[in-house]
Protein backbone atom coordinates (compact mmCIF):
# COMPACT_ATOMS: atom_id res chain seq x y z
CA UNK A 1 0.00 0.00 0.00
CA UNK A 2 1.68 3.14 -1.16
CA UNK A 3 1.24 6.49 0.75
CA UNK A 4 1.62 9.43 -0.29
CA UNK A 5 -0.91 12.03 0.40
CA UNK A 6 -1.46 12.42 4.24
CA UNK A 7 -4.51 13.98 5.87
CA UNK A 8 -4.22 14.91 9.21
CA UNK A 9 -7.43 15.93 11.27
CA UNK A 10 -6.86 18.12 14.16
CA UNK A 11 -4.47 21.06 14.29
CA UNK A 12 -3.55 20.68 17.92
CA UNK A 13 -0.04 20.24 19.17
CA UNK A 14 0.08 16.80 17.57
CA UNK A 15 -1.43 17.63 14.43
CA UNK A 16 0.33 20.36 13.17
CA UNK A 17 3.68 18.48 14.69
CA UNK A 18 2.43 15.71 12.49
CA UNK A 19 2.09 18.02 9.80
CA UNK A 20 5.26 19.38 10.23
CA UNK A 21 7.02 16.19 10.36
CA UNK A 22 5.30 14.42 6.74
CA UNK A 23 6.03 17.56 4.89
CA UNK A 24 9.69 17.81 5.61
CA UNK A 25 9.94 14.23 4.59
CA UNK A 26 8.29 15.15 1.57
CA UNK A 27 4.83 13.64 1.56
CA UNK A 28 1.66 16.15 0.24
CA UNK A 29 -0.23 17.02 3.79
CA UNK A 30 -3.47 18.34 4.18
CA UNK A 31 -4.13 19.78 7.69
CA UNK A 32 -7.93 19.90 8.22
CA UNK A 33 -9.36 21.77 11.07
CA UNK A 34 -13.11 22.82 11.87
CA UNK A 35 -12.22 26.25 13.40
CA UNK A 36 -9.88 28.69 11.29
CA UNK A 37 -8.14 30.52 14.05
CA UNK A 38 -6.95 27.12 15.01
CA UNK A 39 -5.17 26.65 11.32
CA UNK A 40 -3.89 30.33 11.87
CA UNK A 41 -2.22 29.42 14.86
CA UNK A 42 -0.89 26.43 13.78
CA UNK A 43 0.77 28.00 10.58
CA UNK A 44 3.05 30.10 13.01
CA UNK A 45 4.16 26.79 14.44
CA UNK A 46 4.97 24.66 11.79
CA UNK A 47 9.00 25.16 10.69
CA UNK A 48 9.23 27.40 7.93
CA UNK A 49 10.50 24.12 5.24
CA UNK A 50 7.26 22.85 5.80
CA UNK A 51 5.67 25.97 6.20
CA UNK A 52 4.09 26.43 2.69
CA UNK A 53 4.00 22.76 1.49
CA UNK A 54 0.78 22.13 3.96
CA UNK A 55 -2.79 22.54 2.46
CA UNK A 56 -4.70 24.02 5.48
CA UNK A 57 -8.71 23.36 5.25
CA UNK A 58 -11.99 23.66 6.97
CA UNK A 59 -13.53 21.25 4.18
CA UNK A 60 -13.43 18.07 5.27
CA UNK A 61 -13.65 16.77 1.82
CA UNK A 62 -10.34 17.97 1.15
CA UNK A 63 -8.79 15.23 3.36
CA UNK A 64 -11.56 12.35 2.05
CA UNK A 65 -9.41 11.41 -0.78
CA UNK A 66 -6.14 10.63 1.13
CA UNK A 67 -4.36 7.64 1.02
CA UNK A 68 -4.43 7.82 5.41
CA UNK A 69 -5.85 10.37 7.25
CA UNK A 70 -4.44 10.07 11.10
CA UNK A 71 -7.08 11.94 13.64
CA UNK A 72 -6.08 13.78 16.25
CA UNK A 73 -9.52 15.76 17.31
CA UNK A 74 -10.53 16.30 21.13
CA UNK A 75 -9.53 13.28 23.11
CA UNK A 76 -13.06 12.69 24.08
CA UNK A 77 -15.35 9.06 22.78
CA UNK A 78 -18.11 11.98 22.02
CA UNK A 79 -16.03 14.06 20.05
CA UNK A 80 -14.81 11.63 18.41
CA UNK A 81 -17.40 9.24 17.67
CA UNK A 82 -18.74 12.41 16.25
CA UNK A 83 -16.01 12.82 13.51
CA UNK A 84 -15.72 9.37 12.35
CA UNK A 85 -19.55 8.92 11.46
CA UNK A 86 -19.63 12.34 9.62
CA UNK A 87 -16.17 11.49 7.67
CA UNK A 88 -17.29 7.88 7.27
CA UNK A 89 -19.96 9.31 4.81
CA UNK A 90 -17.34 10.93 2.25
CA UNK A 91 -14.30 9.33 3.03
CA UNK A 92 -12.81 7.01 0.18
CA UNK A 93 -13.05 3.08 0.87
CA UNK A 94 -9.55 2.14 0.68
CA UNK A 95 -8.11 5.58 2.88
CA UNK A 96 -7.03 4.04 5.96
CA UNK A 97 -8.11 5.65 9.06
CA UNK A 98 -5.75 6.18 11.79
CA UNK A 99 -6.45 7.75 15.25
CA UNK A 100 -4.18 9.24 17.50
CA UNK A 101 -5.86 8.59 21.06
CA UNK A 102 -3.42 8.27 23.77
CA UNK A 103 -5.83 5.89 25.63
CA UNK A 104 -9.62 5.02 24.71
CA UNK A 105 -10.91 2.13 23.17
CA UNK A 106 -9.61 0.99 19.40
CA UNK A 107 -12.39 -1.36 19.66
CA UNK A 108 -15.00 1.19 20.49
CA UNK A 109 -13.74 3.38 18.22
CA UNK A 110 -13.46 1.08 15.50
CA UNK A 111 -17.43 0.95 16.06
CA UNK A 112 -18.22 4.65 14.28
CA UNK A 113 -15.81 3.99 11.14
CA UNK A 114 -17.09 2.30 7.51
CA UNK A 115 -15.23 -0.37 6.75
CA UNK A 116 -13.29 -1.08 10.16
CA UNK A 117 -10.52 -3.70 8.57
CA UNK A 118 -8.86 0.17 7.55
CA UNK A 119 -8.72 1.20 10.97
CA UNK A 120 -5.58 1.11 13.35
CA UNK A 121 -4.47 3.32 16.21
CA UNK A 122 -1.27 5.48 15.64
CA UNK A 123 -0.56 6.78 18.98
CA UNK A 124 2.13 9.16 18.41
CA UNK A 125 4.17 10.83 21.87
CA UNK A 126 4.74 14.34 22.94
CA UNK A 127 6.90 16.19 21.77
CA UNK A 128 6.15 14.51 18.61
CA UNK A 129 9.22 16.03 17.00
CA UNK A 130 11.35 14.48 19.51
CA UNK A 131 10.00 11.31 20.84
CA UNK A 132 10.78 8.08 18.57
CA UNK A 133 7.97 5.78 19.49
CA UNK A 134 4.82 5.84 17.76
CA UNK A 135 2.42 2.56 18.57
CA UNK A 136 0.38 1.08 16.43
CA UNK A 137 -2.75 -0.85 18.31
CA UNK A 138 -4.42 -3.10 16.24
CA UNK A 139 -8.06 -3.75 17.34
CA UNK A 140 -10.48 -7.20 16.35
CA UNK A 141 -10.70 -6.94 12.84
CA UNK A 142 -7.57 -4.50 11.90
CA UNK A 143 -6.30 -6.00 8.70
CA UNK A 144 -2.60 -6.86 9.27
CA UNK A 145 -1.53 -5.46 5.99
CA UNK A 146 -3.14 -2.05 7.30
CA UNK A 147 -0.84 -2.08 10.36
CA UNK A 148 2.28 -3.23 8.39
CA UNK A 149 1.68 -0.56 6.22
CA UNK A 150 1.42 2.26 9.19
CA UNK A 151 4.10 0.72 10.60
CA UNK A 152 6.31 1.39 7.26
CA UNK A 153 4.96 4.68 7.13
CA UNK A 154 6.60 5.40 10.91
CA UNK A 155 9.64 4.10 9.62
CA UNK A 156 9.87 6.32 6.75
CA UNK A 157 10.13 9.87 8.91
CA UNK A 158 12.73 8.47 11.40
CA UNK A 159 10.30 6.86 14.06
CA UNK A 160 10.63 4.04 15.46
CA UNK A 161 7.24 1.81 15.91
CA UNK A 162 6.30 -0.98 18.08
CA UNK A 163 3.11 -3.04 16.86
CA UNK A 164 0.88 -3.69 19.87
CA UNK A 165 -1.24 -6.40 18.15
CA UNK A 166 -4.32 -6.54 20.96
CA UNK A 167 -6.27 -3.50 21.98
CA UNK A 168 -5.42 -3.02 25.80
CA UNK A 169 -6.49 0.03 27.72
CA UNK A 170 -3.84 2.59 27.67
CA UNK A 171 -2.22 0.16 25.18
CA UNK A 172 1.58 -0.51 25.86
CA UNK A 173 3.66 2.21 27.18
CA UNK A 174 1.29 4.30 29.25
CA UNK A 175 0.32 0.57 31.04
CA UNK A 176 4.26 0.36 31.92
CA UNK A 177 4.17 4.09 32.55
CA UNK A 178 1.13 4.16 35.30
CA UNK A 179 2.62 1.17 36.97
CA UNK A 180 6.31 2.92 37.38
CA UNK A 181 4.11 5.96 38.82
CA UNK A 182 2.41 4.21 40.76
CA UNK A 183 5.34 2.84 42.70
CA UNK A 184 6.64 6.51 42.73
CA UNK A 185 3.81 7.86 44.23
CA UNK A 186 3.24 4.82 46.76
CA UNK A 187 7.38 5.81 47.77
CA UNK A 188 6.69 9.51 48.42
CA UNK A 189 3.49 9.49 49.90
CA UNK A 190 5.63 6.94 52.42
CA UNK A 191 8.22 8.99 52.34
CA UNK A 192 10.49 6.90 51.87
CA UNK A 193 12.28 9.11 49.48
CA UNK A 194 11.44 12.49 48.69
CA UNK A 195 9.93 13.51 45.03
CA UNK A 196 12.83 15.15 43.65
CA UNK A 197 14.97 11.81 44.43
CA UNK A 198 12.43 9.34 42.80
CA UNK A 199 12.76 11.68 39.53
CA UNK A 200 16.99 10.92 39.94
CA UNK A 201 16.47 7.41 40.37
CA UNK A 202 14.55 7.36 37.21
CA UNK A 203 17.04 10.15 35.32
CA UNK A 204 20.52 8.24 36.78
CA UNK A 205 19.73 4.96 37.29
CA UNK A 206 17.26 3.17 35.80
CA UNK A 207 15.78 5.18 32.93
CA UNK A 208 19.38 6.02 32.02
CA UNK A 209 19.81 2.25 31.63
CA UNK A 210 16.64 1.23 29.86
CA UNK A 211 16.53 4.21 27.13
CA UNK A 212 19.51 1.85 25.74
CA UNK A 213 18.11 -1.49 26.47
CA UNK A 214 15.16 -1.35 28.14
CA UNK A 215 13.72 -3.68 30.56
CA UNK A 216 13.58 -7.48 29.56
CA UNK A 217 17.70 -7.02 28.13
CA UNK A 218 18.49 -4.95 31.81
CA UNK A 219 16.88 -8.27 33.12
CA UNK A 220 18.92 -10.36 31.21
CA UNK A 221 22.02 -9.13 31.65
CA UNK A 222 21.64 -8.80 35.44
CA UNK A 223 20.57 -12.62 35.56
CA UNK A 224 16.86 -14.03 35.27
CA UNK A 225 18.29 -15.96 38.81
CA UNK A 226 19.02 -12.68 40.25
CA UNK A 227 15.58 -11.05 39.13
CA UNK A 228 13.65 -14.31 39.72
CA UNK A 229 14.60 -14.51 43.29
CA UNK A 230 14.47 -10.65 43.97
CA UNK A 231 10.87 -11.38 42.80
CA UNK A 232 10.59 -13.88 45.15
CA UNK A 233 10.52 -11.55 48.27
CA UNK A 234 9.43 -7.79 46.65
CA UNK A 235 6.43 -8.36 44.37
CA UNK A 236 4.44 -8.83 47.49
CA UNK A 237 5.77 -5.48 48.91
CA UNK A 238 5.01 -3.39 45.69
CA UNK A 239 2.09 -1.01 45.79
CA UNK A 240 -0.77 -2.83 43.95
CA UNK A 241 -4.37 -0.60 44.75
CA UNK A 242 -6.50 -0.01 42.01
CA UNK A 243 -6.98 3.28 43.30
CA UNK A 244 -6.13 6.39 41.72
CA UNK A 245 -2.79 7.10 43.70
CA UNK A 246 -3.80 9.79 46.93
CA UNK A 247 -1.32 11.95 46.16
CA UNK A 248 -2.08 12.40 42.38
CA UNK A 249 -5.38 13.23 43.44
CA UNK A 250 -4.45 15.57 46.23
CA UNK A 251 -2.74 17.80 43.25
CA UNK A 252 -5.31 17.45 41.04
CA UNK A 253 -8.14 18.63 43.78
CA UNK A 254 -5.92 21.74 44.61
CA UNK A 255 -5.67 22.25 40.34
CA UNK A 256 -2.07 22.02 40.95
CA UNK A 257 -1.75 20.45 37.29
CA UNK A 258 1.68 20.47 36.46
CA UNK A 259 3.31 23.27 34.01
CA UNK A 260 0.12 23.89 32.67
CA UNK A 261 -0.89 25.67 36.15
CA UNK A 262 2.37 26.47 37.63
CA UNK A 263 2.28 24.03 40.20
CA UNK A 264 2.51 20.48 40.32
CA UNK A 265 5.16 18.40 42.17
CA UNK A 266 7.10 21.15 40.99
CA UNK A 267 6.86 24.93 41.02
CA UNK A 268 6.68 26.15 37.66
CA UNK A 269 6.08 29.85 38.38
CA UNK A 270 7.60 33.00 37.54
CA UNK A 271 8.78 31.94 33.98
CA UNK A 272 10.08 28.33 35.34
CA UNK A 273 7.60 26.79 32.76
CA UNK A 274 9.51 28.37 29.90
CA UNK A 275 12.84 27.35 31.11
CA UNK A 276 11.99 23.75 32.55
CA UNK A 277 10.65 23.63 28.92
CA UNK A 278 13.50 24.39 27.10
CA UNK A 279 15.95 22.59 29.47
CA UNK A 280 13.43 19.04 28.58
CA UNK A 281 13.89 19.39 24.99
CA UNK A 282 17.53 20.25 24.78
CA UNK A 283 18.19 17.23 26.67
CA UNK A 284 15.73 15.17 24.49
CA UNK A 285 17.73 16.14 21.53
CA UNK A 286 21.29 15.24 22.89
CA UNK A 287 19.86 12.13 23.95
CA UNK A 288 18.56 11.70 20.24
CA UNK A 289 21.39 12.69 19.08
CA UNK A 290 23.96 10.54 21.15
CA UNK A 291 21.53 7.34 20.54
CA UNK A 292 20.27 7.20 17.42
CA UNK A 293 22.36 9.69 14.91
Amino acid sequence: MNIKNIGIAGAGTMGYSMADIFAARGYAVTLWNHRQPTLDRAKTKISAKSRDKIHYTTDMNDIAHCDIVIENVTESMDIKKGFYESFSKIVDDDTILATNTSGLSINALAKFVTHPERFVGMHWFNPPTLILLIEIIKHDKTRQDVAETVRELAVSIGKKPVLVNKDVLGFAANRIQLAVLREALSLVQKGVVSAEDIDAVMKYGLAFRWACIGPLQTTDFGGIDTFYHVSEYLMKDLEDSHEIPPLLKEHYDKGELGVKTGKGFYDYSNGRDVEVTKERDEKLKKLYNALYK
